[in-house]
């Protein structure tokens, strides 16, 4: 079967939330068909290393199948806590925004239920 490489914004949109030093990065899929590629592709070691230093304690991940989607909890994710970090870059809206650049391999089939990327 053959796939094709995309970016995560073209197969899900994320949704982001902070307390203290933990982000909370929910990531839905656009349609129920790419779900199973997100549950496959996604995991929590891929997004801790997708972040690199960003995150530096543990990310653990939950499945929402009933309504496509996987939530992801980054503990050290946001530089001791919003505020006490000067770097505003740690905020979890920039990691939730940041994975979107993740690639997800997609079969061909799929190709059609992707979103296209909107022009900058």
């Amino acid at each position: 079967m053959s796939t094709q490489k995309v970016r995560l914004e073209q197969v899900a949109h994320t949704r982001s939330g902070d307390k203290g030093n933990t982000s909370n990065i929910a990531v839905f899929a656009y349609e129920p068909e790419l779900y199973p590629l997100l549950r496959e592709q996604l995991t929590a070691e891929r997004f801790k290393a997708f972040h690199r230093e960003a995150i530096t304690g543990e990310v653990l991940r939950y499945e929402a199948g009933n309504i496509h989607a996987l939530n992801f909890v980054a503990h050290g994710a946001l530089g001791g806590g919003v505020s006490r970090s000067l770097a505003l870059d740690n905020y979890g809206k920039a990691l939730s925004a940041a994975i979107l650049g993740f690639e997800i391999e997609v079969p061909e089939a799929l190709l059609p239920r992707l979103r296209q990327r909107q022009p900058a």
